[in-house]
């Protein structure tokens, strides 16, 4: 019967020790009756006196019932807020047994010490700091072993530590000397340092013993393991007490040490908490070049500023790391910040809180925080290396929680926007106009969208339209909102057929974007947009005296001085205008945009030998951007790219509106879907697709640049020359319509009229909208005898663009030759009436966009 007593006894003490040890504080109160049944077991060894076992008891008694107490006072203890022991019972009896043990002194030295470090605990709580470091230095947690000691007792000298740091930090400051100041924030972060390491020892080995448990096939289930107050405290008071103090090398160096360890359960959402910290530190404390690895040392400037030693190697016992062979090593702060962004991504994701219960409300509200904290430093970490594609994939992830929260709908919308995922922007937009139907910066948005890459103007009209109604509640952007109303009409004027249409909508994109100008008479490109519709319109006097009001705002605007230029062109005054080119060039010496309309007026106004001149230097500066765009590309090798991607250096950048629309230099919803289609052709018929690297934009420029040529040299009749640029241009799209007009010229230069006709009806038949192409066909068609067809070709061609000169004036004389005189007259006469205002390049090269 002893035997059989003592083996309970034995099995009764393991199961406290391991609720200790657990921290299921609900148990030990029934535990301990047990324990101090008559007929539980024999003396406890070492026992002199029954109270010995009364004093056990209550010693773990008093640690349940503070436990609890922290528990159901959870929010002050996190805000430092001190409990009144008149405020609560449970506080004021587990003090009270603790002061009868430790008066007595009845039990074991181990068990009178878990007492004191338990009433250390207590003072903390209550406020009484010093108190608190009395009660741990009269235990001498400085010298307590870990080895070979139970789990409950790797919880205690861990809370010890971590709470003997927090009361050193928040006792009365009355220390008068620097040095004995110094010693003593020493001494807090040592405390620090051993309780994380204590406490990773701890977690790793409670992880195993609950693993064990569970293998063993145990029908009894435990709740998880939740990770208490001090226990976090002690995993992170280190790292934030080096980076509240500046030291960015010990804080980085715990914040790693921290990640490195082994993962548990329970650790788990901390583990989650110090990647996004380590890393809001590498992006935000941290540049590229003062960069160390996490398995290198830092640069010696650094190590020279903060003080090497680390206190906690003097402990044995040591948290378990993850090893490997030919482990990934980051090779910059970006690469580690993305790294563990991801990480703590995936994380959030795995325990997002999706339920609409009510009950899970504030569980909700705490997940979609935390990851709408990674989704934010993602986006700036993301956003430095233009991988918009990669971040709108990963906030894609984030719309299974995201029900009803803007901020992650507009950073979804922000970021396919940047990645020209368009059409998916707008809808995205869509739904953040309902969740803030008063922000007028959505619908703005959205219209700029509308208007610009997708061309769709129905909708940006609607968009548009949405932020005027705002009112005055739109404030400054209501001007916005009318801007771009007055754009959307401009631009369906330049896609309309009729010509009562077109009077129609220009008249109203000019009233509307004149109230723009009311409402915001310093905006500069209010006032530039009022002067390109002026132009239009062909009012060129008015035009220019709006546009001087534009450059008097912002002298330096490169649209405005462009827009200038072909103004005095049109005026004729072409030297006037090259000299505003050369100006605006200075400022922009990379805009191809500026190039091209050089080009025209250095043919006009100097000939052919001139601006052929400059098409090599347009040649050898696309040579400098593609260079530059491989060696950018190149530089982040290490890094996750997705498409080379030019960078804006020194002003370098590619404006060219449209480069498969010679005719108007503005995007048509016609020319949209021709450069769509000839670039899909191009794909298919291209065998060396592949090696053609960089933006689209990038070889639709050196295939205008080469076709640009081979008119200059088509125009001094070296027909060899021109058909090798023409060639060049071909093998970069085959299928391009500029290209096969541009066969089509050289055909009809070489008298081949059939050859020219059949290349100028594959060109139309990729851009039916070609006006261009029409007013070259027509001429053509009348030389071959079918002037029937020729004339209704060029009447399409000034339906669609009535403002081309070139298109009336071969229509008058495909009517001449009909012995229709009278009617070709009045083309005549248009045509000269058109082409006295008409710019060497269309006005609508100038880009109308938000």
């Amino acid at each position: 019967m002893a035997a059989k007593g003592s083996h309970s006894y034995l099995k009764l003490e393991g199961e406290i020790e391991r609720c200790r040890a657990e921290c299921q504080w609900d148990r030990l109160p029934e535990l301990v009756r047990q324990l101090l049944l008559p007929a539980a077991s024999p003396p406890r060894k070492g026992a002199g006196d029954p109270q010995d076992s009364v004093d056990y008891g209550n010693l773990l008694l008093a640690e349940a019932l503070l436990e609890q107490c922290l528990k159901e006072n959870l929010a002050k203890i996190k805000d430092s807020i001190p409990l009144m022991e008149k405020n609560e019972p449970k506080m004021s009896e587990a003090k009270k047994y603790l002061t009868g043990i430790l008066n007595r002194g009845k039990l074991l030295p181990k068990y009178m010490t878990e007492a004191v470090l338990i009433l250390g605990k207590l003072h903390y709580v209550e406020g009484s700091y010093r108190d608190a470091v009395s009660m741990y230095a009269r235990a001498r947690i400085d010298d307590i072993s870990i080895e070979n000691e139970p789990l409950y007792r790797l919880r205690l000298v861990t809370e010890a530590f971590v709470i003997k740091g927090l009361s050193l930090e928040r006792s009365p400051n009355s220390i008068a000397s620097r040095a004995r100041l110094s010693e003593r924030e020493e001494e807090v972060v040592a405390c620090f340092e051993r309780a994380c390491i204590i406490a990773q020892v701890y977690l790793q080995e409670l992880e195993k013993t609950l693993h064990s448990r569970s293998i063993k096939g145990s029908n009894v289930t435990f709740p998880d393991f939740e990770l208490p107050y001090f226990l976090e405290a002690a995993l992170q008071s280190a790292y934030v007490s080096h980076l509240k103090k500046g030291n960015i090398v010990k804080g980085m160096r715990d914040l790693r040490e921290v990640l490195r360890t082994v993962e548990t359960k329970a650790t788990q959402s901390f583990k989650m908490t110090a990647a996004k910290q380590l890393a809001e530190v590498l992006l935000h404390s941290l540049s590229e070049d003062c960069y160390w690895s996490p398995l290198s040392d830092p640069l010696p400037e650094f190590m020279n500023k903060e003080d090497n030693a680390y206190v906690s190697s003097l402990l044995q016992r040591r948290p378990q790391l993850y090893t490997g062979d030919n482990l990934y090593c980051p090779q910059d702060n970006i690469e580690e910040a993305l790294l563990l962004l991801l990480i703590s991504e995936s994380m959030a994701n795995r325990d997002a809180v999706i339920s609409r219960a009510p009950d899970q409300k504030d569980d909700r509200a705490v997940s979609l925080q935390d990851a709408s904290a990674v989704y934010d430093l993602l986006s700036i970490t993301l956003g430095r290396r233009g991988q918009y594609v990669m971040l709108s994939e990963c906030l894609e992830r984030a719309m299974k929680f995201a029900f009803g929260e803007f901020h992650l709908w507009y950073q979804l919308a922000l970021s396919m926007v940047a990645c020209g995922k368009s059409a998916y922007a707008v809808s995205v937009l869509r739904e953040c106009a309902k969740l803030r139907p008063a922000d007028p910066m959505v619908p703005l948005l959205a219209a700029k969208v509308c208007i610009g890459p997708l061309h769709w103007l129905e909708e940006g009209e609607r968009f548009a339209k949405m932020v005027i109604d705002l009112g005055e509640d739109a404030g400054e952007f209501l001007a916005k909102g009318y801007l771009a109303l007055g754009l959307t009409y401009s631009l369906q004027a330049t896609d309309a057929t009729l010509k009562c249409s077109q009077d129609k909508l220009h008249k109203k994109a000019l009233q509307t974007l004149e109230r723009a100008h009311q409402l915001a008479p310093e905006d500069h490109q209010i006032i530039l947009y009022v002067s390109l519709q002026l132009a239009l319109v062909r009012q060129i006097s008015d035009a220019i005296e709006h546009l001087q009001e534009a450059l008097k705002l912002c002298k330096d605007d490169m649209n405005s001085l462009h827009l200038l230029a072909l103004l005095f062109s049109a005026q004729k005054h072409y030297q006037h205008a090259l000299d505003v080119i050369n100006m605006a060039l200075a400022e922009y010496p990379e805009s191809f945009s500026l190039l091209f309309t050089k080009v025209k007026l250095e043919r006009v106004h100097k000939g052919p030998e001139e601006a052929l001149v400059t098409c090599r230097h347009m040649l050898r500066m696309w040579q400098m951007v593609y260079n530059f765009s491989q060696h950018s590309g190149s530089e982040k090798e290490s890094s996750v790219t997705e498409v080379p991607m030019i960078k804006k250096h020194n002003g370098m950048h590619l404006s060219l509106p449209d480069t498969h629309d010679t005719d108007s230099g503005s995007q048509r919803a016609s020319s949209v879907a021709a450069s769509r289609l000839e670039q899909a052709m191009s794909e298919v018929t291209m065998q060396n697709t592949a090696l053609r690297q960089g933006p689209m934009q990038l070889w639709t420029t050196l295939e205008q640049i080469w076709l640009q040529a081979a008119e200059l040299f088509m125009e001094q009749r070296h027909l060899k020359e021109a058909g090798f640029c023409i060639q060049e241009a071909a093998s970069l799209f085959p299928t391009s319509h500029t290209v096969l007009y541009m066969r089509g010229r050289l055909a009809e230069m070489k008298g081949s009229s059939e050859e020219a006709k059949q290349l100028y009806d594959e060109a139309l038949t990729v851009n039916p909208a070609g006006v261009e192409i029409m007013h070259s066909l027509g001429p053509i068609l009348s030389r071959l005898g079918r002037r029937s067809l020729a004339q209704k070709v060029l009447r399409d061609a000034v339906q669609i663009q009535n403002t081309s000169h070139q298109a009336w004036n071969s229509l008058g004389e495909v009517l001449q030759a009909q012995g229709k005189n009278e009617a070709a007259v009045e083309c005549f006469l248009t045509a000269l009436d058109l082409e006295s205002s008409s710019p060497v390049v269309p006005f609508t090269v100038i880009p109308r966009e938000l």
